[in-house]
């Protein structure tokens, strides 16, 4: 019985524990009060009982057979061997509003200059994907940019709360640098937990817009999930996102799985200048969530894209599948429909005056 005790006794206590971190560690996040739960179902018709949904059925996760797995073109391992070469980003120290010029800091964080505004997509640059320092997915390349080095930051724009998209110690380290956050509703409690000024935070629902300095920013759908702690999956949205100007029209995609929400977009807003597309981190198991590369591929058709980047790869290794499998198998694909563009990290370029860029990745072990 004393022993059975102790046992009890030490469960309670790892239970006390537990139940502490989650609700007092900030990286965790936070969830909507009854006042915005209300607002979120006048504003999302997606949003019901207090959670967000998918326009059509969603599985987070299948079941597939032993030994069964995604068409892999690569031979490589999942994290490379070799140093992936990096350069440091070129940025306009000019801006005006005709200029757009994209620079791919690894993942699907990147910083982009357009309608003379400086635009910084998913920011994470932390080591590990995760809500504590020694845990998760080392970063396996280097970054380009330290946060000291940032520009003044016009807008800071967030596709969903994952980890690897969101990350609690950017955002304080970034703060002082930033005017706007533009979140999907429900990232804004995150936000405000964190001591982000409210007033700095724009939270939209998909398809609702907002002029932020002649700059025109749509909040349009993706095909996903959230969840940062054990009580709030699905209580924030996720989304893809639209920008527009009078000389370029450009798409984030977020993460996202493949469905008709991207034809959607088409038919409301029309084709594309550049496309920055979810195209790593794949696996059959999570088919619902993630596009493999000729997923990605035909989405950037049903854009009418002219230019397609490839995001979600070239950083942390959050899947199972070799570490330059994404751009083999997008280079496969390619035809005549989008131009495949393919930057180093940190590599600044102009989307008017795009240059040929090396298969620099075949070089890499």
């Amino acid at each position: 019985m004393k022993i059975l005790k102790q046992i009890i006794y030490v469960i309670a206590v790892i239970f006390i524990i537990a139940f502490l971190f989650c609700k007092l560690w900030l990286p965790l996040g936070a969830k909507a009060d009854k006042e915005r739960q209300n607002e979120y179902q006048k504003r999302a018709k997606n949003y019901q009982k207090n959670r967000f949904k998918n326009l059509k059925s969603f599985q987070m996760i299948y079941r597939v057979e032993k030994g069964q797995k995604d068409h892999i073109l690569s031979q490589k391992k999942v994290i490379p061997q070799d140093n992936i070469p990096i350069q440091t980003p070129s940025l306009l120290k000019v801006l005006n509003k005709q200029a757009f010029t994209v620079t791919w800091l690894g993942h699907s964080s990147l910083l982009l200059q357009m309608h003379g505004l400086h635009i910084l997509c998913d920011p994470v640059f932390s080591l590990r994907t995760s809500p504590v320092s020694f845990i998760g997915k080392k970063r396996f390349s280097t970054l380009p940019l330290a946060i000291k080095d940032l520009p003044t930051i016009d807008i800071v724009m967030i596709s969903h709360d994952h980890y690897d998209h969101l990350d609690y110690k950017t955002i304080k380290a970034i703060d002082k640098k930033v005017k706007y956050y533009v979140v999907p509703l429900g990232i804004e409690n995150h936000l405000e937990r964190w001591h982000i000024d409210s007033k700095k935070i724009i939270s939209m629902a998909w398809w609702e817009k907002r002029q932020i300095n002649g700059l025109t920013v749509v909040c349009t759908p993706a095909r996903h999930y959230s969840i940062r702690n054990l009580d709030n999956g699905y209580c924030s949205l996720w989304s893809s996102w639209l920008l527009k100007d009078e000389y370029h029209q450009i798409f984030f995609s977020g993460d996202t799985g493949y469905d008709h929400h991207f034809c959607n977009i088409y038919q409301h807003y029309g084709a594309f200048d550049l496309v920055m597309m979810d195209c790593g981190q794949y696996d059959l198991r999570w088919k619902d969530t993630h596009m493999n590369p000729e997923q990605s591929y035909q989405a950037a058709k049903d854009l009418h894209a002219k230019n397609m980047l490839p995001i979600h790869w070239g950083a942390y290794r959050l899947a199972n599948h070799p570490w330059d499998d994404p751009i083999e198998r997008l280079m496969q694909v390619q035809d005549e429909t989008v131009h495949i563009l393919t930057p180093m990290i940190g590599q600044t370029f102009d989307l008017e005056n795009i240059p040929l860029f090396l298969k620099w990745w075949e070089k890499i072990r």
